[in-house]
């Protein structure tokens, strides 16, 4: 992997976790142990406490991806284990992905495929952008993608992010509840939160009825039995995930629903999105490991 290279250049020896699946805990202690590993190139494994805490030589963990939240940060603060992210990298593949998902089920689309296969000749009416608005929540580097992509095809588009830094572009919405209220497309992203899912009952209440939710960010972010009910009642009439609590997911009555349309957490994976998050990964290494080798 050409990313790489710079490390290699740094001479510092590269170790590889198991190919094409999420290393165990066990998995990931045997690698720290089976050197003096000062650096880590972390993608979404969980990265708990007693994997940090067996690490007696790591400086730094780099995520290719924006979030932290599968690594105990508490556990690394306290091991003197620096965390960096790569904010930004994968913005647009993530984006994309939230937009196939909306107009997927704007259309439809995995229902009467699925029909077809099924040998049954189903036809569902489907909504145009022009004729929705789209929430977004969380206006970083990915909400931001995603309000240009629905507005650049038509939609109307409003946003809301308590955290707001840089200039808006599309309308800035202060209260959540208001833009829950006139969003018949949501797309989260945002973090997730200590208080609970972002979409609770009170609040999957206020979206129109028959809207629409895709989440791309993270499953904490959404109550699976309250979204679960309100598919079963029509309240929501699609419901697109691209994240698990657990991965691979166990599919639950919510993931076994056919409104519901997974991806197996592929937002930031494409070519660009992961070459753009390797090369800042390996770059804030360097950044912390300096000339050490």
């Amino acid at each position: 992997m050409a990313e790489l290279e710079p490390l290699r250049r740094a001479q510092f020896q590269l170790l590889a976790g198991p190919a094409g699946r999420t290393p165990s805990a066990t998995e990931l202690t045997a690698l720290l142990a089976a050197g003096d590993v000062v650096g880590w190139l972390a993608g979404v494994e969980l990265i708990p406490a007693a994997v940090l805490e067996s690490a007696g030589t790591l400086r730094v963990i780099a995520r290719n991806g924006v979030g932290a939240d599968n690594i105990n940060l508490q556990a690394a603060a306290r091991c003197s284990i620096e965390v960096r992210t790569a904010p930004g990298a994968n913005a647009q593949g993530v984006a994309e992905l939230a937009l196939a998902h909306g107009l997927s089920l704007l259309r439809s689309i995995p229902q009467g495929n699925a029909a077809l296969h099924d040998g049954r000749w189903e036809r569902t009416k489907g909504r145009e952008l022009g004729d929705i608005r789209v929430g977004v929540v969380g206006y970083g580097s990915i909400g931001r993608r995603v309000a240009a992509l629905f507005t650049a095809l038509g939609a109307s588009v409003s946003v809301h992010d308590p955290f707001l830094t840089g200039p808006v572009e599309h309308e800035l919405v202060a209260d959540l509840e208001v833009l829950l209220g006139r969003s018949d497309l949501l797309s989260l992203h945002a973090p997730p939160s200590a208080d609970g899912p972002l979409l609770d009952k009170h609040r999957m209440g206020l979206l129109p009825r028959g809207a629409i939710v895709v989440n791309t960010a993270r499953a904490a972010l959404v109550d699976s039995d309250v979204m679960h009910a309100a598919l079963e009642s029509g309240a929501v009439s699609g419901y697109a995930v691209d994240a698990f609590a657990e991965e691979p997911p166990v599919i639950d009555e919510l993931l076994s629903h056919p409104r519901t349309v997974m991806s197996p957490h592929v937002g930031g994976f494409t070519d660009g999105s992961v070459r753009r998050a390797t090369e800042a990964a390996v770059a804030q290494l360097l950044d912390v490991l300096g000339g050490q080798h």
